[in-house]
């Protein structure tokens, strides 16, 4: 009954907040911190699924200015935890397909997301260098998910180097973006879910002259990631063994 009850509340809460967006974003359409007065709301859903959202950001990020955030991609709850930790001036890179969906997709394109056509993988440069272009001249920064889909419990997967390209083309650095484990540990039908930590990392900057460089710095970036959730992981198990203790 509980998680019928949640689904239900979080279904109207996703389509209130969506609806109140779009409104919004007419009187401001595709402005750069559309996405970020948005992500804040949509946050707050995670108090109806039982769990809280620890965000974590050094001082280096702080005022950083644009950059690819690159975060791990693990189930459905990435809207709810991940919106938490959108910082000013951001925008995600979707699906054409998603302005379809009703409500949600009107508001993800009025916010000012990027929609490109990745379909097509013959336009993946094409691609990388229109989301480029869209940092530099609207100063705006990118969230991306370099596993290219959701883990589902598979741990973090190999990184593809789209989100390396971008920022090596906008001359933008790199900042690894890491979210604890939330696989099988929400549960709708339970009280309390516990708490997700999301950790910003310090920024890493490639050497857009040297394609090895842009390699380099995927494979710094996944082992530093996959470094930082095994701790954020050992550090919630231990602070839940206390609890219970």
């Amino acid at each position: 009954m509980l998680a019928i009850c949640r689904f239900i509340l979080l279904s109207f809460a996703l389509i209130f907040i969506c609806l109140v967006s779009c409104f919004y974003c007419l009187i401001k359409p595709f402005h750069r911190n559309n996405v970020h007065h948005t992500a804040r709301y949509i946050g707050k859903i995670t108090k109806l699924l039982g769990f809280e959202v620890e965000v974590r950001v050094p001082e280096s990020v702080k005022n950083l200015g644009s950059a690819v955030y690159v975060a791990n991609h693990q189930n459905s709850y990435d809207l709810f935890t991940m919106a938490n930790a959108i910082r000013p001036g951001t925008v995600s890179v979707g699906k054409k397909s998603l302005k379809w969906i009703p409500v949600f997709g009107q508001m993800y394109w009025l916010t000012g997301n990027i929609l490109l056509d990745r379909t097509n993988t013959s336009k993946a440069m094409g691609t990388i260098m229109l989301t480029a272009k869209k940092i530099k001249e609207n100063k705006l920064s990118v969230w991306m998910f370099p596993e290219g889909t959701r883990s589902r419990g598979r741990g973090l997967l190999p990184f593809k180097t789209g989100a390396f390209h971008t920022a090596a083309q906008a001359g933008v650095p790199i900042v690894p973006t890491c979210c604890s484990n939330q696989h099988q540990t929400i549960d709708l039908s339970r009280w309390d879910n516990g708490k997700i930590i999301i950790e910003f990392l310090e920024p890493l900057y490639i050497d857009n002259t040297n394609r090895e460089g842009i390699r380099s710095v995927a494979d710094k970036s996944y082992a530093l990631m996959k470094e930082k959730i095994k701790q954020l992981d050992n550090e919630l198990a231990n602070d839940l063994a206390s609890k219970k203790g």
